[in-house]
C-alpha cells in the first residue's frame, strides 16, 4: 500500500479500507481485479498492469471481516516485478468501520512476511471509515513496523451519478506530502497537501478512473476489469 522501493503497498487497499464501512455479505468472497496500472492514493506504484487477487470471510451477525488483498505486476519494471500482499481486520463500530492493514511489500534483501522492524517489509495502518447514502469518508495512519513517520491520508468520495447502468464518483483525498507528494525521499515534512483527486465512471465488471495528484503533477487514466 505504498512506495517502499517504488512504494509500499495498498486499501488499502485501498479497495478495502477505503470503501469506508460498505457491507458486505456474510460468509466467504472470492475475487480478482485487472488493472492497467497500480494506483494508490494519487500514486503510480510500477507502471505494469498488474492481477489483485482478493479473499475475505464476513462473521455472522456481527459483521467483523478478516481479509486478504494482493497485486502483482504482469512485468518488470527496472528489474523487478512489483509484488504487495495484505492482511486487514474491519470491525463495524455504529455508522463508523475499524481497520487495521498490514501492508507486505518485499524489499531487497528482506522478504520477511511478519517482519515489523523500522526497515522491514511491513507497514501497519489503521484506519476508520464512514459512509452514508453517497458519501464516503476515510482517515488513516501508519502506526507501526515501517511506519513512514505516522504518515497520514484522508480522503471523501461522492457518488454524483446512477444511471442507466452506470455510476461516478468524485474522490478528493490529502496526505502528508513526504509521503504521497513530492517530497517524497528527499525531507521529513508535517505539511499535508492534496495528493489525489479524480473520477471514477464503473459500468457492470468495468471501471476507468482519472486520477490527478495535484502534490506531484501527475496524470493517470486507469482501466479495471472485476471478476
Amino acid at each position: 500500500m505504498m512506495k517502499k522501493t517504488a512504494k509500499l503497498a495498498t486499501l488499502a487497499i485501498a479497495l478495502f479500507a477505503g470503501l469506508g464501512s460498505t457491507a458486505q455479505a456474510e460468509g466467504f468472497k472470492i475475487g480478482a481485479d485487472v488493472v492497467s496500472s497500480y494506483v494508490w492514493r494519487g500514486g503510480e506504484l510500477g507502471d505494469s498492469p498488474a492481477i489483485q487477487p482478493a479473499l475475505s470471510y464476513t462473521f455472522p451477525g456481527i459483521g467483523i471481516v478478516v481479509g486478504a488483498w494482493g497485486s502483482y505486476a504482469i512485468s518488470e519494471n527496472d528489474g523487478q516485478r512489483y509484488k504487495e500482499v495484505d492482511l486487514y481486520l474491519t470491525v463495524p463500530v455504529g455508522p463508523l468501520s475499524l481497520t487495521l492493514t498490514d501492508y507486505y511489500v518485499p524489499v531487497d534483501g528482506n522478504s520477511d512476511s511478519f517482519d515489523f522492524t523500522s526497515d522491514g517489509p511491513n507497514t501497519l495502518e489503521v484506519s476508520v471509515g464512514y459512509s452514508h447514502e453517497n458519501l464516503s469518508l476515510l482517515a488513516a495512519m501508519f502506526v507501526g513496523g515501517n511506519d513512514y513517520d505516522n504518515a497520514k491520508y484522508f480522503e471523501a468520495g461522492y457518488k454524483f451519478y446512477d444511471k442507466d447502468g452506470y455510476s461516478a464518483k468524485a474522490v478528493v483525498g490529502a496526505g502528508d506530502e513526504d509521503y504521497y507528494g513530492d517530497q517524497y525521499g528527499i525531507e521529513e515534512s508535517d505539511d499535508i497537501a492534496l495528493v489525489n483527486t479524480g473520477i471514477s465512471v464503473s459500468k457492470d465488471r468495468y471501471t476507468a478512473s482519472y486520477i490527478y495528484n495535484p502534490d506531484t503533477e501527475k496524470s493517470h487514466l486507469v482501466f479495471m476489469a472485476s471478476f
